[in-house]
């Protein structure tokens, strides 16, 4: 997997300025504690990272692709160390992380939250309002949607389906066809369709499970009804 740039560099409280600079210093005594503390590392990185992409973005000094692009990869790695259950276990959560390595990261903490770019996130009532006036426009907001695109975000429905009927409720599975979802569907259209936002509240509640935890029997029926609401909302778009 290719990294995002992580400028920040991570330094463990372990090291103070009373530590004898002539004296080495091993931080880790076996290969997995190494492996454990770059993880770390790396996830302290991500999260700093990540609040100053936030900020260029609102600034506007960073462009809304590479924002998308590197946002996406961050959320994508942060999530993937964190799947370690070593790793899971020392990081324990997000709070807790913060609070041991004094970390003041507000967007950072709402978008790890979210889970998704604020570009996906709010790509719909952004692009809407740019083309609203461009009727002969082509893409998402245009009369003739790709049908790669539409063929491609109704396959993520039915597999999003079909994933909850075969008993398959864990974050790990259930979260990334929900992107797939959501960023399928934004490439069709820019239309706030009706029970959209469902998406976004379901992948909100999936990205704050722990990555082995399930999701209910209640739970589950609750996000195929609301999943079929929003199939038959993009479906009911498309044939307008």
């Amino acid at each position: 997997m290719a990294y995002a740039p992580v400028p920040y560099s991570y330094t463990p409280s372990l090291l103070s300025a009373t530590i004898n600079p002539d004296i080495e210093v091993k931080l880790a005594d076996t290969t997995a504690e190494r492996d454990l503390l770059d993880s770390l590392g790396e996830l302290y990185s991500i999260i700093l990272t990540l609040e100053a992409l936030e900020k260029g973005y609102l600034r506007d000094t960073v462009q809304e692709r590479d924002y998308t692009e590197i946002c996406d990869r961050l959320l994508r790695q942060y999530r993937s160390h964190l799947t370690d259950e070593h790793v899971r276990a020392a990081f324990v959560d997000l709070e807790s992380f913060k609070a041991e390595w004094g970390l003041e990261v507000p967007k950072a903490t709402e978008r790890l939250r979210i889970g998704l770019p604020a570009t996906v996130e709010t790509a719909p009532a952004r692009e809407h309002n740019s083309h609203s006036n461009n009727r002969n426009s082509t893409g998402p907001s245009g009369p003739n949607p790709n049908a790669t695109h539409i063929v491609s975000a109704s396959e993520s429905f039915i597999t999003l389906l079909d994933a909850i009927k075969l008993n398959m409720l864990s974050k790990e599975t259930l979260h990334p066809i929900l992107v797939d979802t959501i960023q399928a569907v934004n490439k069709v259209t820019d239309r706030d369709f009706e029970n959209k936002g469902k998406i976004i509240q379901w992948l909100i509640t999936l990205n704050q499970m722990r990555v082995t935890e399930d999701l209910g029997v209640d739970q589950a029926r609750e996000l195929q009804f609301d999943m079929q609401l929003a199939y038959d909302g993009f479906k009911a778009v498309l044939g307008e």
